[in-house]
């Protein structure tokens, strides 16, 4: 009998666990990942090394696509913030690809993150991909 309830105990421990994992793992871009400061930095980084492909507006250009809006989102929807941050960090800017820090891609991505109306919250954007990837991107809020 003692044996009986200990499996139990263990079983249910071992599923609030997978529940709690899968909860964090829910975690989107609608849940304020970045903080107004660093878009605030990544407005000045944008303006000087994405602009002039993707627009001043983001609405993209004759070779680069937009970076919000309507087709971006569908383009991202259920893939992670950091398929998103590692697009970024390994192929742009498209004229010196893998030049930014880290820390500059996440600022960039704050940034575009705050133009597309996702709140901001009280954490800074990580620029570390295995963290990233446990947050979705999701073109409908949750």
């Amino acid at each position: 009998m003692k044996l009986k309830l200990a499996c139990a105990v263990v079983v249910g421990l071992a599923a609030m666990g997978v529940y709690t994992a899968s909860a964090q793992q829910a975690k989107t871009q609608w849940d304020g990942i970045y903080t107004a400061e660093q878009a605030k930095r990544g407005d000045a980084l944008y303006v000087e090394k994405c602009s002039s492909c993707h627009g001043a507006e983001l609405n993209g250009g004759e070779m680069a696509p937009g970076l919000m809006g309507g087709e971006f989102t569908a383009n991202w929807n259920d893939l992670s913030i950091g398929d998103l941050f590692e697009r970024m960090r390994i192929s742009m800017p498209q004229n010196n690809p893998g030049s930014l820090s880290r820390q500059q891609n996440a600022d960039v991505l704050a940034f575009m993150l705050s133009r597309a109306s996702y709140p901001a919250g009280t954490t800074e954007l990580p620029g570390q991909t295995e963290v990233l990837n446990g947050i979705k991107f999701a073109a409908m809020k949750p």
